[in-house]
């Protein structure tokens, strides 16, 4: 029996939370709605220019594939983490976030000289999430971060689309798929945001290989990788890259692939304020549900129904106590 359900790998990120209109991305010239690489400087000049527009949501450990990952070990999954922190308070804080939230890392390898990234998240009016990450050291993470031993022990291992944006990264990412192959470990794969399908997609495949057992994406992602206009084709176009699929399709729900058949999973009525951290919750449960025994349709019920619970309040996390709500609501607890 593998030890871990989940090894997850992609960036460490500090996330700040910022509430602004439309009116003040185009003053700053930032294109909402998609995840921007910035250095430190543009980041720290953001920062100065919306002071007082903070929320005061909890501090915790971010990036895509973390809160994933959080996400399942929170509902009740063993994993894993593998990313890269730096030699500083926000990297100290990171791994102890880790460590607080029940899931493994390699937390007594020395910390990386330089900056641990943070990414700023700023919501409009509309729940809209619109990103602008400085990486840091993640912008690093190599293969010489891959614990291979961490990979054998685990069942799936799930690889951040986000990682295509820098070389090593992307590189790790391959080494990561080419070590699961090779020890019968199935692997799973998000696209992340809709730039990176637009403009990494050579990557991307490269990060894919000659496929996946299971892929996240939203139906933009889905229609962007298709070069598609309607989710019909976007779907025929996933098929090509992955065994089994989730597509997230906000207000209408989802629609899964257990690699037999097509299932639509329901929407949760909500009303959203922040979409941040959506397609993360929906991954993390979706994979703490088929890691523990549970159907494509229930995984995606259960998915459904966290991701909508998370636009509905601030921050890509929900406590444990909303996890353990809705466990017990589900047809199958693991």
């Amino acid at each position: 029996m593998a030890k871990y359900d989940i090894y997850g790998i992609g960036a460490a990120l500090v996330d700040t939370e910022i509430e602004v209109s439309d009116d003040d991305l185009a003053a700053m010239a930032i294109e909402k709605g998609l995840m921007t690489l910035v250095d430190e400087s543009r980041q720290t000049e953001l920062l100065n220019r919306l002071k007082g527009h903070l929320i005061h949501s909890k501090r915790a450990c971010g990036g895509s594939a973390c809160n994933s990952i959080v996400a399942a070990s929170i509902f009740g999954a063993s994993s894993y983490y593998a990313c890269k922190v730096a030699c500083d308070d926000d990297g100290d804080f990171y791994l102890s976030d880790l460590k607080k939230a029940g899931v493994y890392s390699d937390f007594e390898r020395d910390k990386a000289q330089g900056t641990t990234g943070k990414c700023l998240v700023m919501i409009t009016p509309d729940a809209e999430r619109t990103m602008n990450t400085f990486l840091g050291v993640s912008e690093t993470l190599s293969v010489d971060d891959i614990n291979e031993e961490a990979i054998a022990n685990s069942e799936w291992v799930y690889i951040e689309g986000y990682l295509v944006t820098a070389d090593s990264g992307r590189q790790a990412a391959i080494k990561t798929r080419d070590l699961a192959e090779k020890h019968g470990v199935k692997t799973a794969i998000s696209l992340s945001d809709p730039g990176m399908v637009q403009f990494f997609k050579a990557g991307l495949q490269q990060m894919i290989g000659n496929g996946v057992d299971l892929l996240f994406c939203n139906k933009d992602e889905a229609m962007g990788w298709a070069e598609a206009d309607n989710i019909e084709d976007a779907i025929v176009a996933i098929k090509n890259i992955a065994k089994t699929f989730a597509i997230t399709l906000g207000a209408e729900g989802a629609v899964v692939f257990d690699g037999e058949q097509l299932i639509d999973i329901d929407p949760v009525a909500t009303k959203a304020v922040d979409t941040n951290g959506a397609g993360d919750m929906f991954a993390g449960a979706f994979l703490y549900g088929i890691s523990s025994g549970m159907s494509f349709q229930q995984a995606g019920a259960l998915a459904s129904k966290a991701s909508a619970q998370v636009v509905a309040a601030y921050g890509p996390r929900l406590s444990i106590e909303a996890h353990t709500a809705l466990l017990s609501a589900s047809s199958v607890c693991g």
